[in-house]
């Protein structure tokens, strides 16, 4: 399976991954989603919001148990974030038919749209309309860089976009969701574990900060004439940095897009958005308004106007206990009762988290040993991955067996 998703969507220059929302990549990776389900049998289902379904059992009978993640990817993305669930999920199956068990609950393997919200700026776009965490009407008025919507982009790769909208049926016949994924951090590094189980996701979100200032010849205007809004922009930056050190949170200016864009001319717009994440809440609003408070004095001393609009935010999620509990009890067991596998935070976002809200949900963390992710260098060794096709399907096991 890994051998033939690997060159999906794959970019030859940078090594990374281009796997956008109902692009040509994307629907590859669909396809391949499609054929695995179809190899094993499985009842296979598009929903109304273009998330793909392979259904052991009937998906009407309720309580099932739902496991798998995203296909898709940030710009040069890596191999293993949202795939490796998505692989994990066939594997465990597989696992469980060879050791014989006995299903007493409906199964099915997700792959949920648009995780990362590489084309449309917004992260988990399938999961949060199928929990009715964003609105049919919401989800029309976004637009890519070219300026095509998502009902647009859709209809081009063959889905009807008017059905587009909350599935509170289908979250009704839901037990629990369970998500594996490759941790984007060290802490399972460091501790010495392939596995672990996710605690919370901490709060998080997106803020765009437009600079506008006036376009001039970069070559006749003076200094001292110039209304240039790289330059609280640049301050901007460097204040993020700052603010997050003193919270112990994280922010990171990772976009950018400046008007007119020219080596030669002073910039009229820069456009920069700002990702934050902290543990609480409070850290991540201190962290926030630190940034927003040194953006408007900077750009205040330039002559800049400036406008601060929230994009995304996504509160801290904390996974039900008693699922969560459930999972520890379940692989202490099948362990023999050694160490506990260790329960840690994560400060990324994922679909589990949009669900929590509706379902029960968990997650399991595969071992990443440089914590890099959102990269090329992304990575897993092959027995921690092994060992966590193993953990997920004792937990389903655990779970949807007789």
């Amino acid at each position: 399976m890994w051998r033939e998703l690997a060159p999906l969507g794959r970019d030859s220059g940078s090594g990374g991954y281009r796997r956008y929302a109902w692009t040509a990549a994307d629907a590859d990776c669909r396809a391949w989603f499609r054929a695995q389900a179809e190899a094993r049998g499985l009842g296979y289902e598009l929903d109304r919001n273009g998330n793909q379904w392979a259904w052991l059992g009937d998906p009407l009978a309720g309580d099932a148990v739902v496991t798998g993640s995203h296909l898709d990817s940030v710009p040069d993305g890596g191999a293993f974030d949202g795939p490796l669930g998505v692989v994990s999920s066939f594997a465990a199956l597989d696992e469980l038919r060879g050791r014989g068990a006995r299903f007493s609950r409906p199964l099915a393997i997700t792959n949920f749209g648009d995780e990362e919200g590489a084309r449309f700026g917004l992260a988990c776009v399938g999961s949060r309309l199928t929990a009715g965490r964003l609105t049919a009407e919401q989800a029309r008025d976004l637009r890519d860089g070219d300026g095509v919507t998502l009902p647009g982009a859709m209809e081009a790769a063959g889905h009807d976009p008017s059905t587009l909208g909350p599935d509170p049926e289908r979250l009704a016949r839901i037990g629990a969701f369970i998500e594996l994924h490759v941790e984007q951090g060290r802490a399972l590094d460091l501790s010495g574990d392939p596995v672990g189980i996710a605690s919370a996701i901490w709060p998080h979100g997106r803020w765009r900060f437009d600079f506008r200032g006036e376009a001039n010849h970069a070559g006749t205007t003076r200094l001292a004439d110039r209304r240039d809004p790289m330059l609280p922009y640049a301050e901007t930056v460097l204040a993020a940095r700052r603010e997050a050190e003193l919270a112990g949170a994280l922010a990171t200016f990772g976009k950018i897009s400046v008007e007119p864009n020219g080596v030669n001319a002073i910039p009229s717009l820069v456009r920069g958005w700002l990702d934050s994440r902290a543990a609480d809440q409070s850290a991540l609003d201190t962290v926030v308004a630190g940034v927003e408070a040194a953006a408007r004095a900077s750009a205040d001393r330039a002559g800049i106007d400036l406008s601060v609009v929230r994009e995304s935010f996504t509160p801290v999620v904390e996974f039900e206990h008693a699922l969560r509990d459930e999972l520890g009890k379940i692989l202490g067991q099948r362990s023999g009762g050694g160490a506990p596998v260790p329960v840690l935070g994560t400060g990324a976002g994922h679909d589990a988290g949009i669900l929590s809200g509706s379902i029960p949900t968990a997650m399991l963390f595969v071992r990443n040993p440089t914590g890099v992710s959102h990269s090329p260098a992304e990575s897993a060794a092959e027995d921690d991955c092994v060992a966590g096709v193993l953990a997920l399907a004792d937990v389903l096991e655990g779970l949807a067996c007789a």
